[in-house]
C-alpha cells in the first residue's frame, strides 16, 4: 500500500457495520490523517468514524506518512 502522488492513504474500519472494510481518503492539507469520516450509507444515512491509534508506513517515496490508519465506528447520522 504506497501513498499516490495525490497524497491519499487507506482508511482501516476495524469496527461496527463497516467493519474490515477500506476506503481510499485524501490527507488533510497539513498532511496529516483525517481525524473523522464520514461515509454514505443508504438514503441520507451516513456513518461516522473517528481516527484510532493504528498506523501504517509502508512507502519509499514519503516515509513520513502512513499509508493506512485504523478507524473506529462512532455512530450513525441522519439528514
Amino acid at each position: 500500500m504506497a501513498n499516490s502522488a495525490t497524497g491519499t492513504y487507506t482508511a482501516k474500519l476495524t469496527d461496527g457495520p463497516l467493519q474490515g472494510k477500506t476506503v481510499t481518503t485524501e490527507f488533510l492539507e497539513s498532511g496529516d490523517p483525517r481525524p473523522r469520516l464520514e461515509i454514505p450509507a443508504d438514503g441520507n444515512k451516513r456513518y461516522l468514524y473517528l481516527r484510532g491509534s493504528g498506523l501504517e508506513f509502508d512507502s519509499t517515496e514519503s516515509p513520513e506518512r502512513p499509508t493506512a490508519v485504523d478507524y473506529r465506528y462512532v455512530e450513525a447520522l441522519f439528514g
